[in-house]
């Protein structure tokens, strides 16, 4: 299973999802261009010692991510869909995708991924921070495939 994110923008939060990724055996796509520097010593401080423990995978844009993502199915975590994401079914070859910080996807990835599903919140909240939201979706999609660390 893989964590991609879309166009990220905030360091903290990419080097918190590599850390969640290794962690918890997961490989990470970090679709471009990103919001900061590659070399942002936020990145790494938020990642810390585990950053050589998780494989890190740079795409230039959407397009060189899709082309190499093979038959890998796509699931855009996303505030516009309406199945929860307790309720979908995980492969233990998914993808699961997140939008950057302020704006989510472009509609052209959205229209191209292959599942969208959303986190139940309460409704007087817009939504939850990157890290976290990878963080409760890569949980849940590995205890469903069985494929949770020991």
């Amino acid at each position: 299973m893989r964590i991609a994110l879309f166009e990220p923008e905030i360091a903290g939060n990419v080097g918190a999802v590599m850390r969640l990724g290794a962690c918890m055996g997961a490989g990470i796509d970090l679709i471009e261009p990103l919001g900061f520097p590659w070399d942002d010593k936020r990145v790494r401080r938020a990642a810390m010692d585990y950053i050589d423990h998780v494989e890190v995978v740079r795409h230039s844009s959407f397009e060189a991510f899709r082309e190499a993502r093979q038959a890998s199915r796509l699931v855009l975590f996303t505030t516009r869909a309406t199945q929860s994401s307790y309720a979908f079914d995980y492969r233990a070859d998914d993808i699961l995708l997140f939008g950057k910080e302020s704006a989510g996807v472009t509609d052209d990835v959205r229209a191209s991924v292959d599942a969208s599903v959303r986190l139940p919140m309460r409704p007087q909240v817009r939504s939850l921070n990157l890290a976290t939201s990878a963080a409760i979706a890569l949980t849940e999609a590995l205890r469903q495939t069985g494929t949770l660390p020991a």
